[in-house]
């Protein structure tokens, strides 16, 4: 299959000093704009830390002519796409992706709120209490303390160990002194020769320039603003001990600018576990079970590397001395084969990514390769280390990545194992559940997705007899991480979770590439063993990211323990589904579906889930924060109850936030969401604050429930059609990627639902009125489907049954 690469975008100035990068992608489905602002925490008056952080808040809070509830984040939400922000040291990001016929009005959104916000008093009271609640888990997080201890090796004076987040004592905005920095840091950096906007889509680069123009006539225009050079980092590295784990940092002063492709390129080759690299050598000597290097900070030269080991603090030292040595081997060597497998893998990457993803690469500026200035900037990097000319012996470079090199097809691939010649070829799902014959093969190919894409989808799962006990769960994933790591760099992401006695194996990306992946990982989890290769350390989840991985595990009925995975494999009882895979692959498949464990079976029944009642988990996460979810599933499978709630997803998405987060200033994470877990539907509900108690979060969602007709209520028919079309619309073939088709696929399948699934809920959803709504948010507020809640603390009440 030939590899369609990606032309680098292209780059120009506006006439009125916009730098824009255009990406033209054909099989895109969605665009995305990344606009960077050449300023950031680094740049605001000493006065003030925090205003920078601030005012990209501030800007999300509407406009004269796009109120909040009309403005950017509500119209990216009203169809289905993403919108973020970040602020960072020297640079403020502002990004989105929308279907792409809607991308036109989120760039007039956009353009509006960073030349004409209204800055109000009363919304900067709000949202400063915001930022105070942000400030609070940040200052509670051990995690985010220890990432801050990091630049304690600094001198004091670098800004670097300065406070930048911003607080209520620091954001004071009932001070003339402070309006007058929020409107002078605004009318200085929010300009357009200190912006730069990147766009990708499939729209022409021609189309790309004129949306480009159209965005940039809004701005103020000024020339470029030098930001103030940063004093001397002076230090060259220094060490720092940790709870769990033992730090090295490496600071440089003067680096040229292509130090970045080279710091990422010396981070991956540093990261990589293979035997003969450095991580495998400090597990082997038991000196530490992982390693992770990144750059935390690049700005006018100066860098500071970041490596940490998950390592007892006594061998530190002796880590130090092997980087060094390790270092020094690297130098010396031919980089060529690593400098084609490095732009290979970028390429994949490149391939698979998404419309967002792209353009913040693009304004990154990030290279695909390591080019030969690169090369440059990191001889004098690996100099300014220190590396030396004696080095150890035993060193060798990582083998290459197997998955990176095409595979020829196969001449005789042979039978799907369960097949008959009369088999071959691709068939939905829903003609292998009509024919009923328990001989055909439980993997079934479907037609679903369109033709053409190079990419597809493999989902196995295997009905066990007993949950895996956490050992046994962890020793599975440990057995993966490795091959999870090479299938990632070749364009696939490989996922494996058991939820209950369901396991499940799921491969999206390039499809070139995953006959041999699917073949290694499956032995990999057949042959799990007390010693499988160490994975990487996990970094601590807030609360409510814990409560999120929690879910899946507490949708369905427990199920007893056990720690034998052989036995588990060998009893177990496996079907799947495999979309967008051509003829070729599918032939390539075959000896990976013959090694596949367990008995085959195309009629295993679908997962049991808790029943209709209202439970709640108790999560203990370690945390002074509190959380809560609240599941709210659907009364049964039928698609039309899915539509429905998938509106209703959709109408409270921005008021919900508004509510709870912006009016009551409960939190700082506050969503609502549609969640499908093993082809359940529900509305998922979360909230993470630092003062509310999980009792009083839920009381503020059934409050919230008991609201959701009249937000229905409130809109004209020429109001609700629009938003059943802007949902129905995420749903075709224009707007959804092959990757999301997938997975909804995927979910329909375990919902027992045909593989028109599609067709049918765009249907459900062009049928949807006012009273199925009405009727739909009723049985939302009656429970009448069940409620899970997950929360930081126990149930308040006796009318929960407490769960596990």
């Amino acid at each position: 299959m030939p590899a369609p690469t990606h032309p680098r975008p292209h780059t120009e100035t506006l006439a009125n000093g916009l730098r824009v990068t255009l990406r033209h992608v054909p099989g895109l489905k969605r665009s995305a704009a990344a606009l960077r602002v050449a300023a950031g925490s680094h740049d605001v008056p000493l006065a003030w830390p925090g205003l920078a952080h601030f005012l990209e808040h501030l800007l999300f809070l509407g406009t004269e002519r796009f109120p909040a509830g009309e403005g950017l984040m509500a119209y990216v939400q009203g169809h289905g796409g993403q919108v973020n922000a970040s602020t960072r040291e020297r640079t403020t990001d502002y990004f989105f992706e929308l279907p792409t016929k809607a991308f036109s009005a989120g760039l007039e959104r956009l353009s509006d709120m960073l030349a004409q916000p209204r800055m109000k008093p009363d919304d900067q009271l709000r949202e400063r209490e915001v930022l105070q609640a942000e400030f609070i888990a940040w200052s509670q997080d051990p995690a985010a303390q220890q990432q801050f201890a990091l630049f304690e090796g600094l001198p004091a004076e670098h800004p670097l160990r300065g406070f930048h987040a911003g607080n209520r004592d620091s954001l004071q905005v009932e001070r003339p002194a402070f309006q007058q920095a929020l409107k002078d840091f605004h009318r200085q950096f929010y300009q357009t020769g200190q912006m730069s906007l990147s766009l990708v889509g499939p729209q022409s680069v021609e189309q790309l320039k004129a949306l480009a123009e159209q965005f940039a006539a809004a701005l103020p225009i000024s020339n470029n603003v030098a930001q103030a050079e940063p004093l001397p980092l002076t230090v060259k590295s220094y060490q720092q001990v940790g709870e769990r784990h033992g730090n090295l940092l490496f600071a440089f002063d003067a680096l040229p600018e292509s130090s970045v492709e080279a710091l990422a390129f010396l981070c991956h080759w540093l990261n990589s576990a293979k035997p003969g690299g450095l991580l495998a050598y400090l597990q082997q000597q038991k000196l530490a079970d992982g390693l992770t290097a990144a750059p935390l900070y690049h700005f006018a030269g100066q860098a500071l590397l970041h490596l940490q080991f998950s390592a007892p603090c006594e061998s530190l030292t002796v880590i130090g001395e092997r980087l060094i040595d390790w270092l020094s081997f690297f130098a010396r060597q031919d980089w060529t084969p690593l400098r084609e497998e490095y732009a290979a893998l970028l390429q994949r990457q490149q391939r698979v990514s998404s419309a967002l993803q792209l353009a913040r690469l693009d304004s990154e500026r990030g290279e695909m390769a390591l080019s030969e200035a690169g090369v440059t900037a990191l001889q004098q990097i690996l100099k300014e280390i220190g590396i030396v000319d004696n080095f150890s012996e035993h060193w060798h470079l990582p083998a290459a990545n197997a998955f990176l090199r095409s595979s020829e097809p196969l001449a005789n691939a042979g039978l799907i194992r369960g097949q008959t010649s009369a088999h071959r070829g691709l068939r939905t799902f829903a003609q292998d559940r009509s024919r009923g014959r328990r001989e055909r093969s439980p993997m079934q190919f479907s037609q679903a997705l369109p033709d053409g894409d190079d990419q597809g989808a493999v989902y196995l799962r295997w009905q066990v007899e007993a949950a895996a006990s956490a050992d046994l769960l962890s020793r599975l994933q440990r057995s993966l991480w490795q091959t999870q790591q090479d299938a990632r760099e070749a364009g696939v992401d490989l996922y494996f979770s058991a939820t209950g006695n369901q396991w499940l194996l799921r491969l999206n990306g390039l499809q070139e590439s995953m006959p041999g992946i699917l073949e290694h990982a499956l032995k990999c989890l057949t042959q799990v063993d007390v010693d499988s290769a160490r994975g990487k350390a996990q970094t601590p989840l807030i609360p409510i990211r814990q409560l999120l991985e929690a879910l899946p595990e507490h949708s369905l009925e427990s199920a007893k323990t056990e720690d034998d995975a052989k036995h588990l494999w060998t009893t177990s009882r496996w079907d799947g589904l495999a979309l967008g895979l051509d003829q070729q692959t599918q032939s390539a498949m075959g000896l990976a579906l013959s090694r596949i464990p367990g008995t085959p079976d195309n009629q295993l029944p679908a997962p049991a889930a808790i029943t209709a009642h209202k439970h709640w988990s108790h999560i203990d996460t370690a945390s002074s924060e509190h959380a809560l979810l609240l599941f709210c599933p659907t009364t049964n499978r039928d698609i039309a109850d899915e539509a429905a709630w998938r509106m209703l997803a959709q109408l409270c998405q921005t008021p919900f936030y508004q509510r709870l987060r912006v009016e009551l200033q409960l939190g700082y994470a506050v969503f609502i969401a549609l969640r499908q877990i093993q082809g359940q539907t529900a509305l998922l509900f979360g909230v993470q604050s630092p003062s509310a108690k999980p009792a009083e979060l839920l009381k503020h969602i059934q409050q919230f429930h008991i609201g959701i007709p009249a937000l229905i209520e409130q809109l004209d028919e020429a109001s609700l059609s629009q938003q059943r079309q802007n949902l129905a619309d995420q749903f075709g073939d224009a707007t959804l990627a092959s990757r999301d088709a997938a997975e909804l696929l995927w979910q329909a399948r375990l919902a027992g639902h045909s593989s028109d699934y599609l067709e049918q809920l765009i249907s459900a959803i062009g049928q949807l009125d006012r009273q199925t709504l009405l009727a739909a948010a009723q049985r939302v507020i009656n429970a009448e489907g069940g409620w899970l809640c997950l929360a930081s603390d126990p149930a308040p009440q006796t009318a929960w049954q407490a769960t596990k």
